[in-house]
């Protein structure tokens, strides 16, 4: 109930009765016991009066479950060496949860912190709150821009010069241990994909004439190639695909119960990076898979690889 209030600018005794599915006076009661808790409420007469929480407060106290806590740590453990935002502040959380635990609960968290180990994680130096995972320092000023706005001026490092370039900002998202910005480039309307190590400078981009990012995305769309990749998988890939799978692969599945799907988009056959990395891709996804279109360069490639590991 006091997340439920904290939540809200204004709300009734009525409105708590429906949502808690409580009589009136049984509202009345929490209602003031809340107040005795420290939550500043004001209350409105009148008849359609109310209450409301006085600005810049914060909800009292939250008390954590042994179990709660454990969930809150695994999940510190789990994110450990993946090159996070904010981790100074992850950290402080960290710290100040254990202010907060008994002894024997702090030796639990011990105990799991010795036996758990995740991917990333230094089986040498299993600390809780080991500070070798540190992002590059551009992204939380880049997410910090972006909570802004999305309409993006950036400078980027492209080798012997810098190259600026005005972006709506779609998804900023990590694979294989790099974090990469997906955006819209306003000058030619195209999808580009940014890395963010190579990420000098971010600045608001003031642009007076917006479009809707469905307008943007319509107008991507109709400059985007056609697809010539079209793959069938089974549930042994599709299990392959959820390991792992490239931001701009994705899959519709084809039956209710998700055993079998479809996978649909273009490669760039001339980008010899990318067509490799998908050759690779391709053939981690297994034996499950049933081929209904595919560039020649990626048929040729394929037989490449397994002529290599099995030659005649």
């Amino acid at each position: 109930m006091m997340r439920y209030i904290n939540n809200r600018s204004h709300f009734t005794i009525s409105e708590i009765m429906q949502e808690f599915n409580i009589s009136r006076s049984t509202a009345i009661r929490d209602i003031r016991e809340i107040e005795s808790m420290g939550m500043p409420l004001v209350a409105e007469v009148g008849r359609d009066g109310g209450y409301f929480v006085m600005n810049n407060s914060v909800l009292a106290d939250v008390r954590f479950t042994d179990n709660e806590v454990k969930a809150l740590f695994i999940a510190f453990m789990a994110t450990r060496n993946q090159q996070l935002p904010y981790l100074k502040s992850r950290q402080s959380v960290a710290e100040k949860l254990l202010g907060l635990l008994s002894e024997n609960q702090q030796d639990h968290l011990v105990l799991l912190n010795q036996i758990l180990l995740f991917e990333g994680t230094n089986p040498y130096n299993p600390d809780l709150l080991d500070l070798s995972d540190q992002p590059h320092p551009m992204l939380e000023k880049l997410i910090q821009t972006i909570l802004l706005d999305q309409y993006l001026l950036i400078t980027m490092d492209e080798g012997n010069n810098e190259a600026t370039y005005q972006i709506y900002l779609l998804h900023l998202f990590r694979e294989k241990s790099v974090w990469l910005i997906e955006a819209i480039d306003l000058n030619d309307e195209m999808k580009r994909i940014f890395q963010v190590d190579r990420l000098i400078d971010v600045q608001l981009y003031p642009i007076n004439k917006r479009l809707s990012l469905k307008q943007m995305l319509e107008k991507v769309k109709q400059q985007e190639p056609g697809v010539n990749l079209v793959i069938e998988l089974g549930q042994k890939a599709i299990a392959q695909f959820k390991k792992y799978h490239p931001l701009k692969a994705p899959i519709s599945y084809t039956n209710p119960y998700q055993a079998t799907a479809i996978l649909k988009m273009f490669v760039n056959v001339d980008n010899l990076e990318e067509l490799s990395e998908l050759t690779n891709w391709l053939l981690f996804l297994g034996d499950d898979i049933k081929v209904k279109e595919m560039p020649t360069e990626i048929k040729e490639l394929i037989q490449d690889r397994l002529q290599k590991v099995y030659p005649k």
